[in-house]
């Protein structure tokens, strides 16, 4: 029986490595993207449009044909464009993980709703609810746009309630959501696969660190983390999937509070999609979540998840070039996204397995170093 086509709205690096992983299970990609040129292209086809073009949507449904499934690399496509398309093909995941992912505050209430601890948290529609927000859950505390926040974008800290119309214009004076500040240990995240049968598989966790709001590092299996704290974050991850009735990979990310037994996690956010916390595994697990994401919307069975060794994931961003000496040594690995730079732009990821923390983290120190960021 011949595959399914698979169609994929956003033609970034996300996709291309989507259509990588596709490529050695025999399952053809199609992206749309605005851009011909897009990072998708050195992939797979591209059909060129807008991803709320109605015309070019219907392009890329009749390209995959009757049999196609459409899925998505980024969590801001319009909702309606995926509706669109799910009249027309399978969409997995659904639009109903967009319209959650998409907003801050339906995500938060998901959270509860599902029995998931998150920070405290008030929603803000005007200036008059942000004083008043602060008042109740005090400082410090960070303003975030319910929209169209990314690596660190339409934020804004308070330290207290003199700094709320600073902050207020500082998001866009938009609908918002202030989150109390929390003093977290390290953040963590998980990556999971549901497929169409409602089988799951889970990731080891992973611990992320940023600078500058963006995503720097990732290492993988996290260390340090409490068995049962770790069990509570895969099935937090198994809650969300089985309520939005997902198909496909998911990441949920995860502020840790305190530290061994006494540690608990605080959901932060998902991302409906493949995501840059799990890089590491393509090289450092038995099955990447791009090729789980692609078993998963054309109903492959799911590969195994194990991680091969201790693994670590750096993005390269900005005007950076990729560390030759780093990355030409044993065991690393360049992803070159094929993207003009610009300051704070991810430009590609390497990725370093190694059999001990202490290797891994010597060659991480190695990356950082050469890009100029603190250890």
């Amino acid at each position: 029986m011949a595959k399914p086509v698979v169609g994929i709205l956003g033609g970034g690096q996300l996709a291309m490595m989507l259509a990588e992983a596709a490529r050695p299970l025999g399952v053809a990609c199609i992206a749309l993207d605005p851009d011909p040129k897009c990072p998708a292209s050195h992939a797979c086809a591209v059909e060129v449009g807008a991803w709320d073009d109605p015309k070019a949507l219907d392009r890329l449904a009749a390209r995959c044909g009757s049999g196609g499934v459409v899925t998505f690399e980024f969590e801001n496509v319009p909702a309606a464009s995926a509706e669109r398309l799910a009249r027309l093909v399978a969409v997995r995941p659904g639009p109903r993980a967009l319209e959650v992912a998409q907003d801050r505050l339906s995500e938060r209430r998901m959270f509860a709703d599902l029995g998931i601890a998150a920070p405290d948290m008030r929603p803000v529609d005007s200036l008059e609810d942000l004083v008043a927000a602060v008042g109740a859950i005090g400082g410090p505390a960070i303003l975030k746009s319910r929209r169209q926040g990314y690596d660190g974008k339409g934020q804004s800290v308070l330290r207290s309630p003199e700094d709320a119309e600073r902050a207020w214009i500082a998001v866009g004076r938009v609908p918002a959501i202030l989150d109390k500040m929390v003093p977290f240990v390290r953040e963590v995240s998980v990556i999971a696969t549901r497929g169409v049968d409602g089988s799951t598989v889970v990731y080891p966790l992973n611990e992320n660190q940023h600078a500058n709001g963006i995503l720097c590092v990732t290492r993988a299996p996290a260390l340090g983390i409490d068995d049962g704290v770790a069990a509570a974050a895969q099935d937090a991850a198994r809650k969300v999937l089985d309520h939005l009735g997902y198909i496909g990979t998911i990441a949920v990310e995860f502020f840790q509070v305190g530290d061994g037994p006494d540690a608990r996690l605080l959901a932060n956010e998902i991302a409906p999609r493949v995501h840059n916390t799990g890089h590491w595994t393509i090289e450092g697990a038995k099955t990447s979540q791009f090729e789980n994401h692609i078993g998963a919307v054309t109903g492959l069975e799911l590969g195994p998840t194990d991680a091969g060794g201790h693994a670590a994931m750096g993005n390269i961003i900005g005007a950076h070039e990729p560390p030759a000496a780093w990355a030409a040594g044993a065991g690393a690995h360049w992803h070159d996204y094929h993207k003009a730079a610009r300051p704070g732009r991810k430009l590609g990821h390497v990725t370093v397995v190694r059999d001990t923390p202490d290797e891994r983290d010597a060659a991480v120190r190695g990356l950082l170093d050469s890009v100029g960021v603190p250890a």
